[in-house]
């Protein structure tokens, strides 16, 4: 399936405003399998499978066990991650679903095991990744069966 529209060349400074930005969080100081994880999860509660089969692989690729990969979205029901990861593996679930029943017992957890920064980092982290997930389901962008196959 093609695209519907190349969000790329159709606007190149709010794309290169995205890569600034993620650019950013992949050099704040956040442990890089951690965002990864972060990036597959929300990418799993979005749907947005581009974005999941780039996460997925950029995990592998950083050392991430095929095991931790298979059951990320049943995170809570495994000893399989650390506790900051499970923190980490919260908020996101908070701030992608916007969960704010819960909200103030997910900060109170996070805060546990991130400081101030990592903590505005790791949202930051996020809330980009619910962008690039957007973006790809508004304009259609896919996997292409050569791509799954590789």
């Amino acid at each position: 399936m093609k695209a519907k529209l190349n969000y790329i060349t159709a606007a190149p400074d709010a794309f290169k405003a995205m890569m600034a930005i993620s650019t950013y969080v992949q050099e704040s100081g956040l442990e890089h399998n951690l965002l990864e994880l972060v990036k597959t999860r929300a990418s799993q509660i979005n749907g947005c499978a581009f974005c999941i089969d780039m996460h997925v692989r950029d995990a592998r690729a950083a050392g991430e066990t095929e095991q931790r990969l298979q059951l990320l979205a049943a995170w809570r029901e495994t000893e399989l991650f650390t506790p900051r990861e499970r923190a980490a593996l919260a908020w996101t679930e908070t701030l992608t679903n916007l969960d704010w029943r819960e909200a103030e017992t997910v900060f109170d957890f996070v805060r546990q095991y991130f400081t101030d920064e990592e903590m505005a980092n790791l949202a930051l982290s996020i809330g980009v990744i619910n962008i690039w997930n957007r973006l790809n389901i508004a304009f259609g962008v896919t996997v292409a069966a050569q791509e799954i196959a590789a």
